[in-house]
């Protein structure tokens, strides 16, 4: 049975419960388990605290003040007070330098995203229940009755768009698990999605999706036995390896013999998917590619054999430097997200301004290359990314226009081998100046056949949102002086260039995101729409 505690803390005396051995020794895990907002207490929170004791974990909940039995007024709390309530109940319950799971629901998921800053490396595991964030400048607000200043702020219209909460799981490399209702009437869909998007980033990400649960995760958990053991087992898969214990099995399996990774790390400027830079002891290195959001890890199957496939076929095609594939789990039988592994390219992404000119001439050149390759069997037919009901997020006369041209039957067109999602993020360059050179070409999950147009299109869009319209609007001249395939004129290439620049409506500025990372900070989502303004407008004038 759990044993109760109290803990004193700034004038307050917290309640809680604690359970586990307690002979376990200073490396053993413990969950801390932290309730929500409003009428929310430890109590809910018992039976998952028991179900952690079941799995050999220490184990505490507590209330904060002014919740159950936790001295003090709700209307005093604040953001930071239960930040400093959670430290101090750690502190005094928990092994100093022990990991950490830390559990959040609701108003907690900040409070997670806050303890996970403090304890950097002891975090070994994230459980975030329908969890909320907030804007930086109301952590320091008391709650108040709900007509003040705390409410006001977080009730502004995307003001936790601006939660440092959401670097935080960013920047968080460990086990992470998303729990999700079915109807949630207090989060917005927006905030889950950016949680999910941050997590996803660099943590080992699952989400787990409770279809007939409401907002109140606490009381559906401690009702739904099968739901919490599914929950607890998620936090604990593979902790010791950070979650990726399967995963690092499978790659172990796929080196050559006697090989082993000594180190790895992040490699910035994916979107789609982690990459990771593996290094071995004989300094060699490969690229591991894990499909971890929900969406890609779902089309894995298809996006990561289909890459294999093509990087099989480009070993043997001149002037396209793209990975080897040394393995691929696609289905996930034997890692704990679909993956590939493949050699390791020398150079890097490139997104500055400097020698543009002719890494814009080099991007040409390339791409004119890649659409020389003849396939002994074609791969599948394009795809188009957005459709005319799609379009979100814009309004006006050209918007208007932009979308009516998408709405009409794809012109003809005569086909070729297609990269498919051809723009700076996917090239690698090596040297300066003269010596400036394309070294490789990554990321082919999207390889299609269809319209040259439609490369050209995808490319042009990506510059003009990097670099500025003008270069998006010169990239075709740039490609046919570089001896392209012939593209359509006037409205039918207007066509494909809209199917590609209507697909980043209504939000530009999350598919730049590799972008800042790399050092674009200035790309703000206004800079960016502004950007794809101008550009549509361009093409319009162009080709209309």
């Amino acid at each position: 049975m759990p044993e109760p505690f109290t803990q004193e803390h700034a004038g307050e005396r917290l309640y809680g419960v604690h359970g586990g051995s307690v002979d376990s020794g200073p490396t053993a895990v413990t969950a801390v388990l932290l309730h929500g907002a409003g009428r929310g207490s430890k109590e809910r929170l018992l039976p998952l605290l028991d179900e952690f004791v079941a799995h050999g974990c220490r184990a505490l909940a507590f209330d904060f003040s002014g919740h159950g039995e936790s001295s003090g007024e709700l209307g005093e709390l604040s953001l930071r007070r239960r930040f400093e309530q959670a430290v101090a109940v750690i502190d005094a319950h928990a092994p100093a330098d022990g990991p950490l799971v830390l559990v959040g629901f609701s108003m907690s998921g900040q409070t997670v995203a806050d303890l996970t800053r403090h304890y950097g490396e002891r975090v070994a595991a994230l459980g975030l229940c329908a969890p909320a964030v907030y804007a930086a400048e109301a952590w320091d607000v008391p709650f108040g009755h709900g007509d003040g200043r705390f409410s006001e702020t977080i009730r502004r219209p995307d003001s936790w768009r601006r939660s440092p909460a959401l670097e935080v799981l960013r920047a968080y490399e460990g086990r992470a698990v998303l729990a999700v209702p079915g109807t949630d009437a207090v989060i917005p869909p927006e905030v889950t999605e950016a949680v999910q998007e941050a997590l996803a980033f660099r943590a080992q990400f699952t989400r787990l999706e409770l279809p007939e649960a409401d907002h109140q995760l606490g009381r559906w958990l401690r009702d739904h036995t099968d739901d919490r053991r599914e929950l607890v087992a998620a936090l604990l898969t593979g902790l010791g390896d950070r979650g990726w214990t399967a995963t690092r099995g499978w790659v172990a399996k796929q080196l050559p013999e006697g090989r082993s990774v000594v180190d790895s790390g992040f490699l910035s400027g994916g979107w789609s998917s982690q990459m990771r830079r593996l290094i071995l002891d004989d300094d060699t290195e490969v690229v591991l590619r894990s499909f971890v959001k929900p969406f890609f890890r779902h089309h894995a199957p298809g996006l990561l054999g289909r890459e294999a496939s093509v990087l099989a076929l480009l070993a043997d095609a001149d002037g396209v430097p793209a990975p080897d594939p040394v393995a691929v789990d696609a289905t996930a039988e034997h890692c704990d997200h679909p993956s590939l592994l493949m050699s390791r390219l020398p150079g890097r992404v490139r997104v500055d301004e400097e020698d543009l000119e002719r890494r814009l001439d080099l991007l040409a050149a390339q791409l004119v290359r890649i659409h020389r390759v003849v396939p002994q069997e074609r791969p599948r037919t394009y795809q188009a990314w957005i459709r005319p009901e799609k379009v979100q997020g814009v309004r006006g006369p050209l918007w208007e226009r932009a979308v009516d041209v998408i709405r009409q039957d794809p012109p003809p067109y005569e086909g070729c081998f297609l990269h498919r999602d051809f723009h700076p993020g996917n090239v690698l360059f090596t040297g300066a100046g003269a010596d400036l050179r394309i070294s490789g070409v990554v990321d082919w999950v999207e390889t299609s056949w269809g319209p040259a147009d439609l490369d050209v299109a995808h490319c042009s869009t990506a510059l003009a949102l990097l670099h500025g319209p003008e270069h998006g609007l010169a990239f075709r001249q740039r490609y046919e002086a570089q001896g392209g395939n012939r593209l359509a004129d006037g409205p039918d290439h207007l066509y494909w260039r809209l199917l590609d620049a209507l697909a980043y409506c209504p939000d530009a500025a999350k598919l730049a995101g590799p972008w800042r990372e790399l050092g674009r900070t200035e790309l703000t989502p206004q800079v960016l729409g502004g950007r794809l303004e101008a550009y549509v407008r361009g093409v319009v004038e162009l080709y209309g």
